[in-house]
């Protein structure tokens, strides 16, 4: 079932069993990580075939690319842009450096409050990725003006009606604003992803301040190897646990749920590089969950999202409203109000 624009509560009466429907304002929303600039690689090979196990102590690979690319990214920009898209207008929180400016400005164009955003005299933060046929990555993360980050606060916003997404960004600014969560009573999500492997990173204090909790396969197996726990008891925990399967889709668990919901993806027209599609997921999942959609339906504009940016190099992709509502009835055979 779609819920619209409201958020809405049910209210049964005691006597006749009248239900009706009260408005609700929804939350705003803070999305804090890492604004970057993206370098895009792709070869035509597979890693698992020129990998050769048994010397992975003198691991040296060089492949022969197919397609570069350099385009705006960054997790805090990417989710920050498809809210944007849907017509959500999202804070950003985070740090570039002079290099930045005019993304900056592109994104304010989008409908992005970019007025949280600090330019530091450090380059803007670089991530490169090469991605072979099989959607496989090796990537480099180069932090810049992210470690930069000690100005940002969430204080502006102690006791307001607001949810956070910490999303990877620097290690110790990720642990300052899971803190600041718990200080000034917000709302949080917590989104580690690269950092899952950070030994800076405070992840049990993440994972127990978060409403909802995204990663993908890959992260949720390093994460509970960090936590020293199981994927059941880290889902038994936390109220909402959202797992990104790639071409397999995603799985919505947690302590709320009886039982997992498995959401199928909305297929691309051709599949260029699944670079930012996750991103694009939380984007869509974020969008229905303020509106207090159901979970199923969150999802499924979560891989709506993603689905647009699959098909293209870059992870931010334009698309309009018209072709979200036309996807997710063509996928999922159900309209959805944006």
């Amino acid at each position: 079932m779609i819920i619209t624009e409201l958020n809405y509560q049910w209210v049964a009466l005691t006597q006749g069993f009248v239900i009706y429907l009260v408005g609700m304002a929804k939350p705003q929303l803070i999305v804090s990580g890492s604004i970057a600039i993206d370098r895009i690689m792709d070869f035509s090979g597979r890693y698992r075939d020129i990998i050769k196990p048994d010397k992975l102590h003198v691991l040296s690979l060089s492949v022969l690319l197919d397609k570069l690319e350099t385009s705006p990214g960054g997790i805090g920009a990417n989710i920050a842009y498809g809210l944007a898209q849907l017509g959500e207008k999202p804070v950003l929180l985070g740090s570039v450096g002079d290099d930045g400016r005019e993304y900056i400005t592109r994104l304010q164009s989008a409908g992005i409050d970019t007025s949280h955003v600090h330019f530091s005299k450090l380059a803007t933060s670089s991530f490169s990725v090469i991605t072979d046929s099989e959607g496989s990555q090796v990537g480099g993360f180069y932090p810049g003006a992210m470690q930069d980050s000690a100005s940002l606060s969430l204080a502006p916003w102690k006791d307001q009606d607001v949810m956070v997404v910490v999303a990877a960004h620097d290690p110790a600014a990720m642990s300052r604003e899971v803190a600041q969560c718990r200080e000034f009573g917000l709302k949080m999500v917590y989104d580690p992803g690269q950092q899952v492997s950070s030994p800076d990173t405070d992840l049990k204090a993440g994972v127990d301040a978060a409403e909802i909790l995204f990663v993908n396969d890959y992260e949720l197996s390093l994460l509970c190897e960090r936590l020293k726990t199981s994927p059941e008891k880290l889902k038994a925990a936390v109220p909402l646990v959202i797992t990104t399967l790639g071409s397999e889709g995603s799985l919505i668990e947690g302590q709320r749920l009886k039982a997992p919901v498995k959401i199928g993806i909305a297929q691309p027209r051709q599949v260029a590089d699944p670079t930012g599609a996750g991103d694009a997921y939380r984007a869509g999942f974020l969008y229905g969950y303020l509106r207090q959609w159901e979970l199923a339906d969150c999802g499924q504009l979560g891989a709506v999202m993603a689905s647009f940016v699959v098909e293209q190099h870059g992870t931010q992709v334009q698309s309009s409203v018209t072709e979200i509502k036309d996807r997710y009835l063509k996928t999922f055979n159900q309209e959805i109000k944006l």
